[in-house]
């Protein structure tokens, strides 16, 4: 990999239902939470649009600021998630605005609904992330590398203004069709920008 930049289509990733009625906060689920998970399966599954784009730099750590290679950011939390990394995978996934159409759909007419697919949205572009991850960190092996898990505007003391630096670095609106509002929140909102680091074995 180089400091190219990277866009591909994925096919729909496998249902971790675990996790989705996890994000539905549903510890157990009963018969009619088992209809409503199915029903709103079927009603996403066409809508779903799987896209990520990425790029790869390297980095460098004095202490707490970081040198991401297209920016410098404070956060001692990402500086000991990066310990010991030479070089980081900067990446945006997202499953489409399908999704948040649904979501505005039932809202009204249905929140038991739209609360579900809010939770399977979730869960679709976290499971998106999982499968190139994956991809990244067997492309890494190949060439003598560990991954760290990703990391993402918001988390601890990262700020979120990383977002905008992230989205002209990818030019995530021309190539996923993910825009930034005001308040640096995504739309489609069933989209993640993140950050992995590439550790030497």
């Amino acid at each position: 990999m180089s400091a190219s930049l990277y866009c591909k289509n994925y096919p729909v990733p496998a249902v971790n239902k675990k996790e989705a009625l996890r994000f539905a906060f549903c510890a157990q689920a009963d018969a009619e939470v088992e209809l409503l998970f199915d029903s709103c399966m079927r009603e996403m599954a066409p809508c779903l649009s799987c896209k990520v784009c990425y790029a790869e730099f390297p980095v460098n750590l004095k202490g707490n600021l970081i040198y991401l290679g297209f920016t410098c950011v404070e956060s001692a939390d990402l500086a000991k998630n990066l310990a010991g990394c030479e070089r980081i995978v900067l990446f945006a996934a997202t499953v489409g605005a399908g999704v948040d159409r649904l979501i505005a759909k039932y809202s009204r007419v249905s929140p038991a609904k739209a609360h579900m697919l809010q939770a399977l949205g979730s869960e679709r572009v976290e499971s998106l992330c999982d499968v190139f991850c994956e991809e990244i960190a067997k492309n890494a092996a190949e060439h003598g590398f560990s991954v760290r898990p990703r990391f993402s505007p918001g988390y601890g003391d990262l700020e979120l203004a990383l977002q905008t630096q992230i989205f002209q670095t990818l030019d995530i609106k021309r190539n996923l069709g993910v825009s930034l509002n005001e308040s640096l929140l995504m739309f489609p909102s069933k989209s993640v920008t993140a950050i992995v680091g590439l550790k030497k074995i």
